[in-house]
C-alpha cells in the first residue's frame, strides 16, 4: 500500500524522539501492528508524546508557533529506567526528570487549546510506550527484555512532528530545541 498525503489520513503528533530505544520499540511495533512501521528514515518510533492528536492540517503559522516553543527550550538530559504500567495495560518508561516534558506539553497546549492532550481522555504523563500487558508480557518480562538498554541515558534535542497512519507513518517536520 502506498502512503497518502491527505490531511485526514491518520493523525499528527508532536513528540520528542528517543533513538536510544528505537530497536526495542520498533520490534514491539512490528509485533503488534506492522502497518505502523515507518519506512521513513527520519521517523523514530520510540518517543515521548508532547501533544496528540495535533491540528489536522497545520498552517505555516501553526508550524511557526511550534518552532517558537522549541527555540525557547534548551536541549536537556533525561534517564529512562523504571518500567511502569498504566491502568489500561500500557507498559512504559517514565523520564527522569519529567518536568521539562510537562513544560513543553503545557506550552503547546497553551498555544493550541483546541488540541487537548489525548483528546482530553487522559492527563498527560510523560512516557515512552514500550509494550502492553498481554499473555506472557508483564512489567518484569519487559524489564528483562530491555536488559542492558536500561538505564537509557538520553538527550532531548528536538521536537518532531509525526504523522501516524496505517502504512503511512512519517516525519513531517522537526525543530531543534534551543535553535
Amino acid at each position: 500500500m502506498g502512503t497518502s498525503d491527505t490531511a485526514t489520513d491518520g493523525h499528527l503528533v508532536l513528540v520528542v524522539p528517543v533513538p536510544q530505544l528505537e530497536d526495542f520499540v520498533l520490534e514491539r511495533t512490528r509485533h503488534y501492528d506492522d502497518s505502523f512501521v515507518s519506512t521513513d528514515a527520519a521517523f523514530v518510533h520510540a518517543h515521548i508524546t508532547l501533544l496528540a492528536p495535533w491540528v489536522v492540517a497545520p498552517t505555516a503559522a501553526d508550524l511557526a508557533v511550534v518552532a517558537g516553543v522549541a527555540s525557547r527550550t534548551s536541549s536537556f538530559d533525561f534517564v529512562l529506567e523504571e518500567v511502569g504500567a498504566f491502568p489500561d495495560g500500557t507498559l512504559y518508561l517514565g523520564p527522569d526528570p519529567a518536568a521539562p516534558f510537562a513544560l513543553l506539553t503545557a506550552g503547546l497546549v497553551a498555544a493550541f487549546p483546541q488540541c487537548p492532550p489525548y483528546g482530553g481522555r487522559f492527563e498527560p504523563v510523560p512516557h515512552v510506550t514500550v509494550d502492553h500487558v498481554a499473555a506472557g508480557v508483564t512489567v518484569g518480562s519487559t524489564r528483562s527484555a530491555l536488559g542492558a538498554s536500561l538505564p537509557a541515558r538520553c538527550r532531548a534535542e528536538r521536537i518532531s512532528l509525526q504523522r501516524y497512519a496505517n502504512h503511512g507513518c512519517r516525519t513531517v517536520a522537526e525543530w531543534e530545541l534551543g535553535a
